[in-house]
C-alpha cells in the first residue's frame, strides 16, 4: 500500500480532468460501498454515483459530464478503466521468486536461460527449451523439451507446459494450467478406442491471460492457436485445433470442441459449450449456458440450448413462463367441449 498519492497524480495516472483539491491525499483505493475518507472509488452509472457521494469515500471517479455535487474526483470517459489504472499503484507486490535459477531445479544443460529471468523451485526445465528475458517460473513449473516461452511471461506455481510449444512475450498463465496435452482423439474398431497419435502443437499469441487449471490440448497435426490478448478463465477446455482469435475473452467452465474457431473480438460467458468444427464470427457474443451447434455469422448475440437469436430465446423463455396457464386453460377449454358434446348427444 502507498503511503499516499495526490489527486492530481492519480488524475493524471486515470487520464481523467481533476475536481476538487487536486493536493488531496488518497491513500488506497475501495469499493463504493466501504471506501474511506482516505480512499478512492469509482461510479460507472448515476446510481452508484449517488451511493458514491453520500458514502466516506474521499474521491470518486466518475464518467465525463458527472455532477459530483462537491466530491472530489475524477472525470474521465471510462470510470472502470480508470480505477483499474489507479487500482494499480495501490496493489500489493505479488511475491516472486530471486532472479536466477534455484538450486532445487532441474534444467537440462541446453536450455537457454534469458537474462533476468526468475526460476524458482522445484521448477523442470528440459532439452531444447528457450526462456526469453525476465520469464518468471514459479515453484514446481514443468517446460517440456524444445518449447520456447516470450519474454517477460510469468507462469504460477505447478503449470505443466509439454513439449514443442511456443509461447508469447507478456503472457500469464495461473496455477494449474496444463498446455499442450494431448487432443482427445480415438478410432474405435469392434468395440475397442484406438488412441490417434497428437503430433501437433500449441501457439499461444503474446499478451494472452490463461485461468487457473484450465486446459489447451495440442493439435492431433498442425496447431492449436490462442490470439493475442485473448483472456481465458479458470476451468475452460481448448480442445485440439481449435482457433481462438485475437482479443477474446472466454469465461469459466466454457468447452470448446475440438477444430472449431473463434472469430477475433468474440465474449463466450461462463459454461458455454461449442461442439467440434464450429465457426463463430468475429465479434459475437455468447451468453452463459448456452450450448453452440451450428456456425454463427460475425457479430451474433446468441443463448439457449440450442443457440438461437437472443431476442428470440428470451420470447421463449417468456413463453415457456405461461406454459402452466396456458395448459390449465387448455384443460378446462377441453372439458367445457365435452360437456357441449355430451348435451348434444344426449339431449
Amino acid at each position: 500500500m502507498s503511503d499516499g498519492i495526490t489527486l492530481g497524480e492519480l488524475a493524471k495516472v486515470a487520464e481523467g480532468v481533476s475536481v476538487g483539491d487536486i493536493r488531496l491525499c488518497i491513500s488506497g483505493a475501495a469499493p463504493v460501498e466501504n471506501a474511506g475518507k482516505d480512499e478512492i472509488t469509482f461510479a460507472e452509472n448515476t446510481r452508484l454515483l449517488k451511493i458514491a457521494i453520500k458514502s466516506n469515500a474521499g474521491a470518486v471517479i466518475a464518467k465525463h459530464g458527472e455532477d459530483l455535487q462537491g466530491k472530489p474526483g475524477i472525470l474521465v470517459e471510462n470510470p472502470r478503466l480508470a480505477f483499474a489504472k489507479v487500482l494499480k499503484l495501490f496493489a500489493p507486490p505479488i511475491p516472486r521468486p530471486a532472479e536466477g535459477i534455484n538450486k532445487t531445479c532441474n534444467v537440462a544443460e541446453d536450455a537457454i536461460i534469458g537474462k533476468g529471468a526468475c526460476i524458482g523451485p522445484k521448477v523442470t526445465i528440459e532439452s531444447g527449451v528457450v526462456l526469453g528475458e525476465k520469464v518468471i517460473l514459479y515453484p514446481g513449473v514443468y517446460i517440456g523439451e524444445n518449447t520456447r516461452i516470450g519474454k517477460g511471461t510469468i507462469i504460477y506455481p505447478n503449470v505443466v507446459i509439454r513439449e514443442r510449444i511456443t509461447i508469447g512475450k507478456g503472457v500469464i498463465i495461473h496455477s494449474g494450467a496444463v498446455i499442450g496435452s494431448c487432443g482427445f482423439g480415438f478410432v474405435t474398431s469392434e468395440d475397442k478406442h484406438y488412441k490417434v497419435p497428437q503430433v501437433g502443437t500449441v501457439i499461444i499469441e503474446d499478451d494472452v491471460e490463461i485461468g487457473a487449471n484450465t486446459c489447451i490440448d495440442r493439435g492431433t497435426m498442425g496447431e492449436t492457436v490462442i490470439g493475442e490478448g485473448s483472456k481465458i478463465d479458470n476451468l475452460v477446455q481448448i480442445g485440439h485445433n481449435v482457433k481462438i482469435g485475437k482479443h477474446c475473452i472466454i469465461a469459466g467452465q466454457t468447452g470448446i470442441g475440438g477444430s472449431s474457431e473463434i472469430g477475433e473480438g468474440s465474449i463466450l460467458a461462463g459454461q458455454v459449450g461449442v461442439v467440434d468444427h464450429i465457426k463463430i464470427g468475429s465479434s459475437s457474443i455468447i451468453a452463459g449456458l448456452t450450448l453452440v451447434s451450428t456456425s454463427l455469422p460475425p457479430g451474433s448475440f446468441v443463448s439457449g440450448r440450442p443457440a438461437r437469436p437472443h431476442k428470440e430465446q428470451l420470447r421463449m423463455e417468456v413463453a415457456s413462463r405461461k406454459l402452466p396457464d396456458v395448459l390449465e386453460e387448455l384443460h378446462n377449454l377441453q372439458k367445457r367441449l365435452e360437456d357441449i358434446e355430451r348435451s348434444i348427444i344426449e339431449p
